[in-house]
């Protein structure tokens, strides 16, 4: 078959919560057994499994036409080493394509949304249909692209972490992270349960939870004045972040002052660790992927001098 170019194509895949519970339960068999002596749908999961599966062969299919394809599951990102030509296509949930688009530099990435009627897919606008059309056109520059502002945490010793939703850092754990927060000019000795920095495109997630957590307890005591608002939707390529601190607690030696800011090119952001274990860097709920952050470690939290790209 006449290839129409010489560019490899890479299709991101992920496994199903069916072949989780196989991994886990070993049959189909047992894992069917678990799930409906609680009272659980089981075909519930084995519908979604057939779609899943239905939708990454006709994408496989379509996509192999174009060029050289590549099939990378999800866990193989953080080693796997993308081309400079590479189009990357992305088919599962949101989270699937935040995750592959934080190891990308500069490589366009499709969304592919496997079952639309199951998932919104803010991040999943073309459906295996659509792959055709998109990628001959994505493959000659002829699709808008827009651009993802990233975060990008470094270590006192050159490690490195980008984010495209949000950095945590705190402990590995439930527990208590201990640190020295430093905001622009102010700087903070705390104990919180850890501190997340948002981008535009994380705006939305768990910044949002965060932000109607706080109205609610506010609401619930009584605590009168102005409103505040449920969410920050920021523009996906917006040249800030956003960062919060999680369950601050005061103390004889902590602080709870600094807990909300924005950070940007003027305005740094760095944490010093105190913990002696347990202190972790992750990205973008990938608790698989993360830096160690224990005492001695400082961490300079600055937007990312490298941009995502989506294919729209």
């Amino acid at each position: 078959m006449d290839r129409l170019t010489e560019n490899k194509i890479v299709l991101i895949v992920r496994e199903t919560r069916l072949e989780e519970l196989k991994a886990r339960f070993n049959t189909v068999s047992q894992a069917r057994f678990y799930v409906e002596q609680l009272g659980g749908d089981f075909s519930d999961y084995e519908k979604e499994d057939i779609t899943y599966r239905d939708a990454v062969s006709r994408a496989v299919q379509s996509l192999a036409r174009f060029g050289r394809l590549q099939v990378v599951h999800r866990s193989f990102l953080p080693n796997f080493i993308f081309g400079p030509e590479d189009l990357v296509v992305a088919i599962g949930q949101d989270g699937l394509v935040a995750n592959t688009l934080k190891y990308l530099d500069g490589q366009p990435l499709l969304g592919v949304n496997p079952d639309s009627d199951r998932y919104d897919g803010k991040l999943l606008p073309f459906s295996v249909g659509d792959l055709e059309t998109v990628c001959l056109e994505a493959l000659h520059d002829n699709r808008p692209v827009r651009a993802v502002t990233m975060a990008k945490a470094t270590l006192n010793d050159g490690q490195s972490l980008y984010a495209v939703n949000d950095l945590f850092i705190g402990p590995k754990s439930h527990g208590s992270a201990r640190y020295t927060l430093h905001h622009g000019q102010q700087s903070e000795r705390q104990s919180s349960s850890g501190v997340i920095v948002s981008t535009g495109l994380g705006s939305t997630g768990w910044l949002a939870g965060m932000m109607a957590g706080a109205q609610g307890i506010a609401t619930a005591i009584g605590m009168h004045g102005p409103r505040l608002p449920r969410e920050i939707n920021l523009p996906w390529d917006t040249r800030e972040l956003v960062f919060t601190v999680r369950e601050p607690f005061p103390s004889r030696v902590t602080a709870a002052e600094i807990v909300f800011g924005r950070i940007d090119t003027t305005t740094p952001f760095a944490i010093e660790s105190h913990m002696s274990e347990r202190g972790v860097i992750f990205s973008d709920g990938i608790e698989a992927d993360f830096l160690d952050f224990n005492s001695g470690c400082r961490v300079e939290i600055q937007i990312a001098e490298r941009q995502g790209r989506l294919v729209v």
